[in-house]
């Protein structure tokens, strides 16, 4: 044979043995992945793995894309693919429990018929067909979850959203949550109002609402939750310490200074609540907040402030606090798998009695050395500048922001219940009357062994500290907590792992520490050249004042100066116009090295690789052509 036919002979077969070698690949290891993605982003969690093996029934699922609309957006086409694949993995893991199909709703089709009847949403595409997108679950009873729209933003909780609707629909009955807040993002009238941590509460929980005049608390409830409470009389308390001590599970959010508390008049400053607090029940449960709000400067957040020249920048303020998973318990359930910082809005030192009943765990601190600010001020808007002047470290150490307390308790209450109080309105008071007969008798140990989550911030449920207000991504963890405290309290942790999973796209973290370094070298400078700008008009306006005091109304505004004030008003204005010049060369010269430094790494990025390929290949090329033949 010649070596032409020979080649050509063994190029075929090689072709058939690819082929054959993919055949029976696809067929024996069907089931098999490998994931090297650094997040292991194709591998299911242990808490999905978990909720999979329990399922008691047969779950269908029902993804639903409209692959010729997606096809047109890139960021729909590839998320789609990575739902397609984790539904896959689902499947094979969950075995005969887990069914998963997909139907292309074409117009006026029957899979669109389907996804209207389930409550999909359908994205105008700017005059096209609709897109639809999003995730139909139903059980053996026809019971239904929907996720109306997979938004590739939301990436991050698609497995935490797609296990959640397979452990609702295996457990229809979700624990009941009876909530008592005074924030008004906690008490919002409708499902799609309020805190966006209020809304997720609602798609795992029943929650309940109680009212500040509450006589008893809600029969049936699982879990009591309090968040910034009014202040409450003595039968309200007794109410609260007869439910910890015959139920034992309650999650508290109080705050000495909360900033999002909303009152009455202009601004909402007249009769604001800025404290909450639980002191009845420091003797009994060895807990207290402190009067004074906290600030820490190693965990102060980085915030927009207004330089008060219409500009604004990136400082650290340290009444806004980050706390990172370092500064957290890694053993505790509720906080082992938070991945990102929780972001706190002048929280409070809680003061621990180790010598009371039960036993306290820290879940979160601050830094080694917080500084006390009084919660009068710390209420307020108060710049950084003016935080870092009332700090003055604290030489007690680290202050505890969330604590667990567990075991047997006993009441508050030592001589029984208290008498209720009784409204004004003859009605509503019979009504409370009757109520305190009914009340249970007086109990003054625990019946079951308390379980309560005390954490001492309120400000830390609203959106502008946890989300971006623009995409609805969170960049910290503070609704992860919030959610793995209650399923934590309600015996359903196998979600915990989830929410905390770190996000899919990567951070360019070498660009972003060029830009942080960049921004500290043109700021020093910046900052220099905009008060020497803010000086300068100043004097401006100063020379401008007296000398339009007699020429106002004929146009000249220097009439009323000197000779060499006229001469320091004409230098001041050319040194005004200068400054500003150089202010926006500076910016333009940021701009212009970030984008190079940012060209040049996706440059190296792009075509290290293949350069570094072809000179091996070259290397070895010429190797051979100087080698002596033998």
């Amino acid at each position: 044979m010649s070596a032409r036919r020979y080649i050509l002979a063994a190029s075929v077969l090689l072709v058939a043995i690819f082929a054959a070698a993919n055949l029976l690949a696809q067929s024996w290891f069907a089931g098999t992945r490998a994931d090297f993605t650094e997040n292991k982003l194709y591998t299911l969690s242990d808490g999905t793995r978990a909720t999979l093996s329990e399922l008691a029934e047969p779950i269908d699922l029902t993804f639903v894309y409209t692959r010729d609309v997606g096809q047109a957006f890139p960021a729909v086409r590839a998320y789609a693919v990575r739902v397609r694949e984790l539904l896959d993995a689902y499947q094979t893991i969950g075995g005969a429990n887990v069914r998963v199909r997909e139907i292309d709703p074409a117009p006026f089709s029957e899979a669109e018929d389907e996804a209207l009847a389930a409550g999909l949403v359908a994205v105008d595409t700017n005059g096209g067909d609709p897109l639809y997108f999003g995730l139909i679950g139903r059980n053996t009873v026809d019971d239904e979850r929907v996720i109306p729209f997979l938004a590739p933003e939301q990436e991050t909780s698609l497995e935490y959203d797609i296990t959640r609707m397979l452990a609702r629909l295996d457990r229809p009955e979700p624990a009941r949550i009876g909530l008592l807040s005074t924030l008004p993002g906690m008490n919002a009238l409708t499902e799609e109002a309020g805190y966006a941590i209020r809304r997720e509460m609602g798609k795992t929980f029943l929650i309940e609402p109680i009212e500040e005049n509450f006589v008893e608390l809600p029969g049936e409830m699982d879990i009591l939750m309090l968040v910034h409470p009014p202040e409450l009389t003595d039968w309200q308390l007794w109410q609260i310490d007869q439910f910890i001590l015959r139920t034992g599970r309650a999650l508290i959010l109080l705050d000495p200074a909360a900033k999002t508390a909303q009152g009455t008049g202009p601004f909402n400053m007249t009769n604001r609540q800025i404290r909450s607090d639980l002191d009845h029940f420091a003797a009994a449960w060895g807990i207290r907040l402190d009067d004074a709000a906290i600030a820490d400067t190693e965990t102060a957040l980085s915030i927009e402030a207004d330089t008060g020249d219409g500009r604004t920048t990136v400082l650290q303020h340290p009444l806004f606090l980050a706390i990172p998973p370092g500064l957290m318990s890694p053993t505790n359930i509720v906080t082992a798998d938070i991945g990102r910082t929780i972001n706190l809005g002048a929280p409070g030192r809680l003061i621990l009695n180790d010598n009371a009943p039960g036993t306290r765990e820290i879940l979160m601190q601050t830094g080694p050395a917080p500084s006390d600010i009084p919660a009068d001020r710390a209420a307020l808007d108060l710049s950084p500048g003016d935080a870092v002047s009332l700090y003055q470290a604290s030489d007690i150490g680290a202050a505890p922001l969330a604590v667990r307390l567990t075991g047997p308790l006993i009441s508050a209450f030592p001589d029984g219940a208290p008498s209720p109080d009784l409204p004004d309105d003859p009605i509503y008071a019979e009504l409370a009357r009757a109520a305190a007969e009914e009340a249970p008798p007086h109990t003054s140990t625990s019946m079951v062994d308390a379980d309560i989550i005390i954490l001492s911030d309120a400000d830390m449920l609203d959106d502008g500290l946890h989300l971006d207000l623009q995409t609805g991504v969170p960049f910290a963890d503070n609704a992860a907590l919030i959610l793995n405290a209650l399923d934590s309290l309600s015996g359903g942790s196998e979600l915990m792992s989830l929410r905390a999973r770190a996000p899919g796209r990567r951070p360019m973290e070498t660009v972003d520490r060029m830009r942080e370094a960049a921004q500290t070298r043109f700021f020093a400078e910046q900052a220099r050249l905009e008060a020497r700008l803010t000086r300068s008009q100043e004097r401006l306006e100063e020379l401008q004042t007296v000398g339009a005091a007699g020429g106002f109304f004929d146009g000249d505004v220097g009439s009323e100066l000197t000779e060499g004030e006229r001469v320091e008003l004409a230098r001041l204005r050319e040194d005004m116009i200068e400054t500003r010049g150089r202010l926006r060369q500076i910016e333009r010269d940021f701009r212009s090295d970030i984008d190079a430094l940012e060209l040049r790494l996706r440059l190296f990025t792009i075509l290290g690789g293949p350069l570094m390929i072809g000179l091996l290949g070259l290397v070895f090329f010429t190797r051979n052509r100087r080698r002596p033949e033998s």
